[in-house]
């Protein structure tokens, strides 16, 4: 058998979604995208390929090589912005499926056009190629949001449910809930699965008198508030705490939207705090396309979406009572205290206030990461650091 590699090719526009992780690492319903791709293939990652950012960080947290071939004469390169759903048929050695943009899926190749491919971003002279048009791959951030009731579908039917959660909640509907072991349920709590499935993971908490409406998966360690209304299509990722009303939404994970407010049709990075009462807006009031740009210089694109709330990439803040209009892009690191909505488009460690916008200071944005990840026993690597204080010193150039 092949040796597998996922790699990105740094191709997927996210804007900040990806800033401190490779696409394939991104959580695109109850699992991250590699994890639903070694499910799909049925064998485990041999070795990783990634953007030169990424690099030091994401070996930091792996054992198996990146960006350095694994033994094995035969390699199986898999693009990770695939989502690991769909029939995408592996192809024999010399071989490789292509999209309709012309994008490597997944090829089968030699050590020596493996090296070529991975390096150069391009197939050799030689290898055949076919093209498969309709395969769930990631080009745009809110691809995720497209995909999700496909891959939340196919995590949920991956989980094993357990019989007996009709005796620890109220459940109506015909769909199956699993309820881990080692998680507590309140009194009150009531599970809706007339659409889906709900999962709840280890270590999880459900406070009482909260509604969960299928499909939806909550992760390990996270905290569902009082009085809490997860909608269907929301996928919580691990040590979250989530309140107010979430719908068709991912979290993932280590990030907090404890009170009131809603949040639909969103995407939420990792470490980001919503104040109370934070609204999002994800339907305009024409019915229409909704638009985004996901960098601050950059084009605004048709989405093809009538609903599209905000993308929070990590380290995000927001004060209570922010208001954000439909698509709006919050850049990695950036703090929100306004009382009217900010622009559309955040840049990376803005700091905007009623009295001014302006960059957020490297030394107190460490400090107040530090701060943050320590009250959760975590604390920033040194390779994570080096990516943030590099993406701080492009923002400083620029502004």
């Amino acid at each position: 058998m092949a040796e597998l590699i996922i790699f990105d090719d740094g191709r997927g526009q996210m804007g900040p979604l990806d800033d401190l992780c490779p696409v394939f690492s991104l959580r695109t319903g109850g699992f991250q995208t590699y994890e639903r791709i070694e499910r799909s293939l049925g064998q485990f990652v041999s070795g990783w390929w990634v953007t030169t950012r990424h690099q030091a960080s994401w070996s930091a947290s792996n054992t198996r090589p990146v960006n350095t071939l694994p033994k094995g004469d035969q390699l199986l390169c898999v693009n990770g912005r695939w989502s690991g759903c769909g029939d995408l048929p592996v192809p024999g050695v010399g071989h490789a499926i292509l999209d309709e943009a012309g994008d490597v899926l997944i090829a089968c190749l030699s050590r020596e056009d493996a090296s070529m491919l991975l390096e150069q971003g391009q197939l050799p002279d030689g290898i055949k190629s076919e093209v498969v048009p309709g395969v769930p791959i990631y080009r745009k951030a809110w691809d995720l949001l497209n995909w999700l009731s496909e891959t939340l579908a196919d995590d949920l039917e991956a989980e094993p449910f357990s019989p007996n959660a009709a005796d620890r909640a109220e459940c109506a509907g015909e769909h199956p809930v699993s309820i881990d072991d080692t998680s507590v349920v309140f009194p009150g709590v009531v599970f809706d699965t007339h659409a889906g499935p709900i999962f709840i993971g280890p270590e999880v908490t459900i406070r009482p008198n909260a509604v969960l409406v299928g499909p939806c998966w909550i992760g390990r360690g996270s905290v569902v508030s009082e009085g809490a209304v997860i909608r269907g299509n929301t996928a919580i990722g691990p040590h979250c705490r989530v309140g107010g009303e979430v719908g068709a939404s991912i979290f993932q994970g280590w990030s907090n939207k404890v009170h009131d407010g809603y949040l639909g049709d969103s995407l939420v990075g990792q470490w980001v705090n919503i104040g109370a009462d934070t609204v999002t807006s994800n339907l305009l009031n024409t019915y229409g396309e909704i638009s985004m740009r996901l960098e601050p210089d950059g084009p605004r694109q048709r989405t093809g979406r009538m609903f599209l709330g905000t993308l929070f990439a990590d380290h995000v803040k927001t004060a209570i009572g922010t208001r954000l209009m439909t698509g709006t892009v919050l850049g990695t690191g950036s703090m929100i205290a306004r009382t009217s909505p900010p622009p559309s488009t955040v840049s990376r460690f803005a700091w905007l206030t009623d009295d001014d916008d302006r960059v957020y200071r490297l030394d107190k944005f460490i400090e107040m990461v530090r701060l943050v990840m320590a009250r959760r026993d975590q604390s920033l690597g040194d390779a994570d650091e080096a990516i943030l204080r590099a993406l701080h010193g492009k923002v400083s150039l620029d502004s």
